[in-house]
């Protein structure tokens, strides 16, 4: 099977602040904010990516992840929690967050306001493709009832998710450049105009717009049950349609770039160890609504932790984060997204120690961006912080490592299969 992890699980840990990158000799590869840690990964990453920033800082955010482009490019929204004020503790659950691009002059984000409700929790913001003002998000709205942190079990080896009942998927409307010029940020932006598109009892979330915003794709929960199933909504008649129900979570779900295909994460075998699967939508030729999927394919089948896939630019690959080197070093990690590819090699993207995971692109496809552990290291924490990173993308330098490896893959099978013909 294929593994993937939920959307809303971040691995944490808080690092400090340093000086930006120098740039190297080598142009767009640049030092490693943090060599005590791993000084190996800007050239190793090289030429796939290059010119890294890391957007988010640890003064700003304990630990800050799962980020989304708009369609323009210029603004992304994003789940973290904030660094609370001198001698307060904490907030439990992620804030939601939207924020200017490109960077200012220290690489960071340029402008950062909260568009969730106080002390809510939340997950899976997602732009309106057309409506530049308007969002949708998992959440809470308030504190709910009861709240179990997700994240690896050390002690049963497992994986425990959080599925608050209250999760509803909430759009929201209102004037985001002006909440972004208010100092501080705003919870003006949520009171302008809300409304709950998906609100059953039970987890609702996970959920993002199809190119064409005509539907939204997401994941349900009944109340008290992990297991997750795909369902879509049609907006134009507020029609909800079911397309994966299989025993076991199926989630984090996400539209091909032309809107024909989804992408999903599954645990199939019930062992909490997901795996990475598409499939191709099927559309009534008169109404245009989706009525079902066809063609399921599993991508990943192995003993780890495979999630949040998400298209490449071109709607040919599939990039994920694996559990394949540790669960102490997810990594990402792409794959042919092919229904019938009869060899599949897996390329290995990120090559840094810690986290690597949540990998989305720019709609021009020209930027990478993701969470990572990699950045400076804050005073008596043994690692660094979950943080949001950005990198130039290469598609040609990914293809050409793609095409290596899959003739590499191609000879190897070949070979085998000769010796095993041998008397």
């Amino acid at each position: 099977m294929l593994t993937t992890l939920t959307t809303m699980c971040l691995l944490a840990a808080p690092p400090a602040s340093a000086a930006q990158p120098a740039a190297r000799a080598n142009p767009g590869v640049v030092e490693s904010p943090n060599p005590e840690w791993d000084d190996a990964w800007p050239a190793l990453e090289a030429p796939i990516l290059t010119n890294h920033r890391q957007i988010t800082r640890r003064e700003d955010f304990i630990k800050a992840g799962e980020a989304y482009f708009d369609s323009t490019g210029t603004r992304v929204i994003f789940q973290a929690i904030p660094v609370p004020a001198e001698g307060e503790e904490p907030g439990e659950h992620y804030t939601m967050y939207v924020s200017t691009l490109p960077e200012d002059s220290n690489g960071s984000l340029a402008l950062i306001a909260p568009v969730s409700a106080p002390g809510s929790a939340n997950t899976c913001g997602w732009f309106h493709p057309t409506e530049p003002d308007t969002i949708l998000l998992g959440t809470t709205t308030a504190p709910p009832a009861e709240h179990n942190a997700p994240g690896y079990q050390r002690g049963s080896g497992r994986y425990k998710w959080d599925f608050p009942r209250e999760m509803d998927i909430l759009r929201l409307t209102g004037d985001v450049a002006a909440v972004l010029s208010t100092t501080g940020g705003t919870y003006r932006f949520m009171e302008q105009s809300r409304e709950a598109i998906v609100d059953r009892d039970g987890y609702d979330a996970e959920g993002s717009w199809s190119p064409d915003a005509r539907f939204v794709l997401y994941t349900h929960c009944a109340p008290g049950s992990n297991d997750g199933d795909l369902w879509v909504l049609d907006t134009t008649d507020g029609t909800h349609t079911p397309l994966v129900t299989e025993e076991g979570y199926d989630g984090g779900p996400f539209f091909s770039p032309d809107g024909t295909r989804i992408t999903y994460r599954s645990d199939r075998r019930g062992d909490n160890l997901l795996q990475v699967f598409v499939a191709d939508l099927v559309f009534d030729p008169d109404t245009g609504k989706v009525t079902g999927i066809a063609n399921e394919t599993q991508l990943t089948d192995n003993e780890h932790v495979n999630w949040c896939p998400y298209f490449s630019p071109d709607g040919e690959y599939l990039f994920y984060a694996t559990s394949e080197l540790s669960h102490a070093n997810y990594e990402v990690f792409a794959v042919s997204a092919k229904a019938n590819e009869p060899y599949r090699p897996r390329i290995r993207v990120t090559q840094a120690r810690g986290f690597d995971g949540l990998p989305v692109f720019s709609p021009d496809g020209t930027k990478m961006m993701w969470t990572a552990q990699r950045g400076p290291q804050a005073e008596g924490d043994a690692r660094p912080t979950s943080q949001l990173w950005i990198a130039d993308y290469d598609h040609d330098a990914f293809e050409t490592a793609y095409r290596e490896a899959r003739k590499k893959l191609v000879e190897e099978e070949m070979m085998k299969a000769f010796e095993e013909a041998q008397p």
